[in-house]
């Protein structure tokens, strides 16, 4: 007989919930590693100075469960915070926040790496557009290139 596995600890997630569109792969990454379910929700800013607006709300699966609720980067905090809210309103037992990288003064619950330097994540640097690939707009700014550069 095998003996019984001991219950997992309050905090321990059980599903994984990854803020889209960028922290969809840190949180299906952490989802795997932590051998959880997986879901997503989204929230996305119309412009780089505006205030995040929820898109997708949290599925109602979450309902009474622990839920870890991931994105790529925190700044401010201001996309958490609208997450954090709608996550709350469905009813999870618990809530923590994680993420890949702390750029700001918002304190998530848990991150990877704490830095002050703007990040640019590999699958978010280019995007297409008239059948190329070009650097997102507002990192070529940013970097304080004159305009988006093409890749060969």
């Amino acid at each position: 007989m095998r003996p019984k596995a001991p219950p997992p600890p309050a905090r321990d997630p059980e599903i994984v919930l990854g803020i889209a569109k960028a922290g969809v792969i840190p949180g299906a990454v952490v989802a795997s590693i932590l051998q959880r379910d997986f879901a997503s929700m989204a929230v996305t800013r119309f412009g780089e100075s505006s205030r995040p607006t929820l898109v997708t709300a949290p599925p109602p699966l979450i309902r009474g469960r622990r839920v870890l609720v991931v994105d790529e980067t925190c700044d401010s905090g201001e996309t958490l915070k609208l997450a954090l809210s709608a996550v709350r309103k469905v009813g999870p037992a618990d809530v923590r926040t994680a993420v890949s990288f702390k750029t700001g003064p918002y304190e998530p619950d848990f991150y990877a790496l704490a830095s002050e330097s703007f990040i640019i994540l590999p699958w978010d640097r280019e995007i297409i557009v008239d059948g190329e690939f070009v650097m997102r707009p507002e990192y070529a700014v940013r970097l304080g290139e004159l305009a988006p550069r093409q890749m060969d």
